[in-house]
């Protein structure tokens, strides 16, 4: 048994037809395609981590102040 009750000739099999319906060329045009998506998607993942990162450092160098004066109400009470 292989993968998930799956035998080693039966995925052999399974290749070899898929090869003669689509040709290595076509299956190698997929397989490039494929990769240039992941690269794709993994370089826009780190970039938008980088870009989150970036704000989170600018945020932190910049100290705010906020100026005021603390004052407190007086509660009426009720009698």
């Amino acid at each position: 048994m292989g993968f998930g009750g799956i035998s080693i000739w039966q995925l052999l099999i399974v290749l070899v037809i898929v090869l003669l319906l689509f040709g290595t060329k076509r299956l190698r045009n997929m397989g490039s395609d494929l990769g240039a998506a992941f690269k794709g998607f993994k370089k826009a993942v780190s970039d938008g981590d980088k870009e989150q990162e970036k704000k989170l450092a600018d945020a932190s160098k910049e100290e705010k102040v906020i100026e005021g004066e603390a004052t407190r109400e007086k509660e009426e009470t009720k009698s």
